[in-house]
């Protein structure tokens, strides 16, 4: 589990129009589930890019468990980061896509094994990508992030453009595998019965340039269904 610590004062993209971020100020706990709600261009997914380290060019600053990762210091926990297409690599199998984030090691493959068949893929451990759905990839993707056992896992709208069933098992899925190693959990996404399912808490960020307008606590036992969201707002 790590803490983050977001302050933003300002992120522009060299060359383009406008400010991104502006006076954008959080932290996230230890194990908490935090989802960011936004319109389009918010800036959720540059913020994520920061979080992660992967931009580290910002006026402010962003550590996770008081490391500077926009400093490009290191926390001593890992990332997983799912985004919002599978990147599964076609040429590796199912499972050895997820051997591929692993350490080299006796257990590797039978931890492996273990997270495709806590998602429902065990059977499909052998075959390639291009032979699973597009939800069974975000599965096979699901499992992979949680391979490196996260201490956060940063997620750009995972589960986009499934159809709601298919949606709907793998926010369960997800929840499952949360509950059970509790990584630090940001999690982007334009839908907010989806956060409200989720989330300890919601973020929502205004209009470009992005900033936190809003947090909801969402005190509600799980599981929760897609319609408790009205008492959420009703509260």
């Amino acid at each position: 589990m790590s803490r983050v610590a977001v302050n933003v004062r300002e992120k522009r993209y060299p060359g383009s129009c406008g400010v991104a971020l502006a006076d954008l100020n959080f932290t996230v706990d230890s194990g908490e589930f935090v989802a960011i709600l936004g319109p389009s261009g918010a800036g959720k997914s540059t913020l994520l890019n920061l979080v992660s380290g992967l931009d580290r060019q910002l006026d402010g600053e962003v550590t996770v468990d008081g490391a500077a990762v926009h400093r490009g210091e290191h926390p001593a926990g890992r990332f997983g980061f799912m985004f919002q297409e599978p990147r599964l690599l076609p040429w590796l199998t199912v499972l050895d896509n997820l051997l591929l984030v692993l350490d080299d090691g006796a257990g590797a493959r039978t931890r492996a094994l273990r997270l495709l068949e806590e998602v429902g893929l065990a059977e499909c451990a052998e075959a390639w990508p291009g032979q699973l759905s597009g939800g069974m990839q975000r599965r096979v993707a699901l499992a992979r992030a949680f391979a490196v056992s996260p201490a956060l896992l940063l997620m750009d709208e995972p589960f986009v453009s499934l159809d709601a069933p298919t949606a709907a098992r793998l926010r369960e899925q997800l929840t499952a595998l949360w509950q059970e190693r509790r990584p630090t959990v940001l999690f982007v996404t334009h839908d907010l019965e989806e956060a409200l399912c989720l989330a300890d808490r919601v973020l929502f960020l205004s209009g470009r340039p992005g900033r936190v307008v809003l947090e909801l606590p969402v005190p509600l036992p799980r599981p929760r269904g897609a319609d408790l969201w009205q008492l959420v707002v009703s509260k």
